[in-house]
């Protein structure tokens, strides 16, 4: 898939876990999460990427979350995951990405 990585402040998530901004960790589009009864109990949740940044960097994440505003193909990651791709102050990368 690809699509644009962004970051975000972590903390509880749509799939019902805590995460830190020090976990590499990221939030779905919404398109592609799905809607499901119970959210934690969405099959996507805990899964993990592999998101390719635009530098020839990568990072294993596990989904954690859901991002509304994110449009498919699209990744919110935690600061930590994020900074393994680009610098924070960068805000928006192009990504590419895979189960």
């Amino acid at each position: 898939f690809s699509g644009e990585g962004t970051w975000y402040g972590t903390g509880l998530g749509s799939c019902g876990e805590v995460s830190a901004n020090t976990d590499l960790i990221a939030a779905l589009n919404a398109p592609q999460m799905g809607v499901v009864p119970n959210p934690n109990n969405n099959p996507l949740c805990g899964r993990y990427v592999k998101v390719n940044g635009p530098n020839g960097t990568s990072v294993r994440v596990k989904i954690v979350d859901t991002c509304p505003g994110c449009a498919s193909g699209d990744l919110d990651l935690s600061p930590a995951a994020f900074t393994k791709l680009a610098d924070l102050g960068v805000g928006r990368i192009n990504i590419n990405w895979n189960w």
